[in-house]
């Protein structure tokens, strides 16, 4: 009530205080209504957008399926990367594959086939259990979690599960229907583009700003391992100049070095990566395109040597620092007097002459102007210093030193 004590001033405050409050109520029993895409209603009228600064330097260390279906193995996996994560203070996520493997395989087709996708992935098959197990252990090592899913019930797990990022595969890039359906959980979500055309890629760009769904783009290329001249990298610059409001990635599957690719593919302007891990326990064998613990620290060090020469933002001019300043300024040529000049006269070009070294408050030749005055007598061949002249502005006869700091 002592809150609420200007009320008491009158009726016409009371009465509209309480359509204010009416109106509110209102408000809120219509976004309980659309509860069911709430979601949605934030992010299309209270200004969402595609560029979201979780895709920025973002490393995602693919997991995938190297669990080989054992939790133990997994453990260790995001154990030993973390540490590299952690020493390298990188903003990084582990991702994993979901798959609803008992209705992803045909019923035919559930023995050993001979066929590496499919057995692959009955060989690596873990239960929902111990997925999230795994995902509970990323978060506690401050990592974010990410999931590639495959299928229709594996988006839904990725909702259920609470993941941070969202990843469509390159072979599911050309699948409107799957997209849709990720695009509708309103995740953080990166596209990888292997085998898209420019057609596909426009799609997934224009569905997911009608969606006003977080989006990156990787330039990808879908071969396991990647020969070094099969890395394409210069369409970086193609998705840069094309989606110029999403961030654009890199994901890496080359196998005799990938810390060239890295630096380039920065300095070209891709802001997040990724690159298969792994670890070589238990004499499981690693696959070329994998990462081990140690080829990934040197993959860090990789960007935070780009990302030093490289510097600052491209976008605008970077700033002088007062060491180049000092520098350039000893290499500027000062002005020295080519004849006797009487105080007051006007000094023209064919008074003066340009040499170095340029003296502590002299005049330089980018500073001398048609303009100037003498202040006093000056003699021949004497340098030029800012006390000796003055500027004279006839339209207010004023008159004014060239710089007022004595110092260039």
């Amino acid at each position: 009530k002592g809150k609420f004590s200007f009320l008491k001033e009158g009726s016409k405050k009371l009465t509209v205080f309480f359509h204010v409050m009416q109106c509110l109520h209102l408000i809120y029993q219509t976004l309980k209504k659309i509860n069911y895409d709430g979601t949605k209603f934030a992010k299309n009228f209270l200004g969402g957008k595609m560029k979201s600064s979780i895709f920025e330097n973002l490393f995602v260390l693919e997991l995938a399926n190297n669990h080989w279906g054992n939790i133990h193995r997994g453990m260790k996996i995001i154990k030993d990367f973390a540490e590299i994560i952690k020493k390298n203070n990188i903003k990084a996520a582990i991702k994993f594959q979901f798959r609803d493997v008992d209705n992803f395989i045909h019923t035919d087709f559930k023995r050993k086939t001979g066929m590496r996708y499919v057995d692959k992935t009955l060989n690596t098959k873990i239960s929902w259990k111990n997925m999230k197990k795994m995902l509970d252990e990323v978060r506690k090592k401050g990592i974010l979690t990410m999931a590639t899913p495959f299928d229709e019930y594996s988006i839904n797990k990725c909702k259920k599960f609470n993941i941070d990022l969202v990843k469509i595969a390159s072979s599911d890039a050309k699948d409107k229907s799957f997209i849709n359906k990720v695009s509708s959980l309103y995740i953080p979500t990166i596209v990888s583009t292997g085998g898209c055309f420019e057609n596909d890629i426009d799609w997934i760009y224009e569905h997911f700003k009608y969606k006003n769904v977080p989006l990156a783009i990787n330039h990808c290329v879908s071969l396991y391992p990647s020969e070094d001249h099969q890395l394409e990298l210069n369409q970086i610059d193609f998705l840069k100049n094309k989606y110029k409001d999403i961030t654009i990635g890199f994901s890496s599957h080359e196998y005799n070095t990938w810390d060239y690719s890295l630096m380039i593919a920065y300095a070209k302007g891709a802001r997040t990566f990724e690159r298969h891990i792994d670890v070589d326990h238990e004499n499981i064998p690693v696959s070329k395109y994998c990462s081990l613990p140690h080829q990934i620290d040197h993959w860090f060090n990789a960007f935070k040597k780009v990302k030093e020469l490289c510097g600052e933002a491209s976008i605008k001019r970077r700033e002088i620092c007062d060491e180049e300043k000092e520098y350039l300024d000893k290499l500027v040529r000062g002005v020295y007097i080519k004849k006797n000049i009487n105080k007051n006269k006007q000094i023209e070009l064919n008074d003066v002459y340009f040499s170095i070294p340029k003296l502590e408050g002299q005049i330089s030749c980018q500073e001398f102007q048609s303009g100037l005055f003498s202040a006093k007598y000056l003699k021949k061949n004497k340098p030029l210093f800012n006390e000796d002249i003055y500027i004279f502005k006839k339209e207010n006869n004023i008159k004014s030193k060239l710089r007022q700091k004595d110092k260039y």
